[in-house]
């Protein structure tokens, strides 16, 4: 259902029934651990994708930052300059 580089690829999912009482496949919630990070400032022109390649080798990794700072959207640690986001430890 989703990329082998997915946060989602191995997510367990669930059959459940929609309003209209058709079978739909829901994701479970993921259940975050903090993983081994460090801190990293935020410099002018950062994006997640940018982050991710540079210290941990694959652009497509963003998400992986995103969930070391407990975010769910990946854009929002980028937004301000000067902030500290955490970078997980590869």
């Amino acid at each position: 259902m989703f990329l082998d580089k997915s946060r989602y690829a191995k997510t367990p999912t669930d059959e459940v029934t929609d309003a209209r009482g058709r079978p739909v496949t829901a994701l479970r919630l993921r259940r975050l651990a903090a993983p081994p990070a460090d801190p990293v400032t935020v410099e002018d022109g950062d994006r997640p994708d940018l982050l991710a390649a540079r210290h941990l080798g694959d652009g497509t990794a963003f998400w992986r930052i995103a969930d070391a700072n407990t975010r769910l959207e990946a854009r929002d640690l980028t937004a301000r300059v000067l902030d500290r986001v955490r970078i997980p430890r590869a």
